[in-house]
């Protein structure tokens, strides 16, 4: 299979950054904010993300984390019983805008799973999303807000999101699946 580096550390870097500056650009202080990491990568960017505004504002932003594998629409198709982990939402999601955060944007299928699990907390003034890596091929009507990087793939290649926290290092590659 062939592998093309997509995103260094360094880049990856400056993408967070990017991305950071752009939600108080739209949100000020961020007060009324909170990220919501779709678990597990999802979750490891907005940890980092939320450590960004912080520094920056000087004041933390509420962080939390979703698992929406129970909301999925193939979960009855897989093969092994779905892996059930824990949401951690820290406060009340009524009135706040929600920024979820996710390593990559695909078919839609994930965020629609997101959005389903997120309204059981409650009812967000608005709902923004914030990408890694937008590849395309949607399949549901659903954009995100925030974008690191737009990539052009086929199908049949996979894009990969390694971060430090879970694989010992940050780097984006796009794998071509063998002919």
């Amino acid at each position: 299979m062939a592998t093309t580096l997509l995103l260094e550390e360094h880049e990856m870097t400056r993408m967070l950054e990017r991305l950071a500056s752009q939600i108080m650009e739209r949100h000020a202080d961020c007060g009324h904010v909170m990220l919501v990491g779709i678990e597990r990568r999802g979750a490891d960017l907005a940890h980092r993300l939320a450590g960004l505004l912080q520094e920056r504002l000087g004041h933390p932003v509420l962080l939390g984390t979703l698992d929406i594998n129970l909301y999925r629409d193939d979960w009855t198709s897989l093969e092994a019983q779905p892996h059930i982990g824990q949401s951690r939402i820290p406060a009340s999601v009524d009135g706040r805008v929600i920024v979820l955060v996710d390593d990559v944007l695909y078919t839609g299928r994930t965020i629609r799973a997101a959005l389903e699990a997120l309204l059981d907390y409650g009812r967000p003034r608005a709902v923004e999303l914030l990408a890694l890596i937008d590849r395309g091929h949607r399949e549901l009507p659903i954009h995100a807000d925030y974008v690191g990087r737009t990539v052009n793939t086929s199908r049949q290649e996979r894009v990969d999101v390694l971060l430090t926290e879970r694989d010992g290092q940050d780097a984006v590659h796009l794998t071509a699946s063998p002919a």
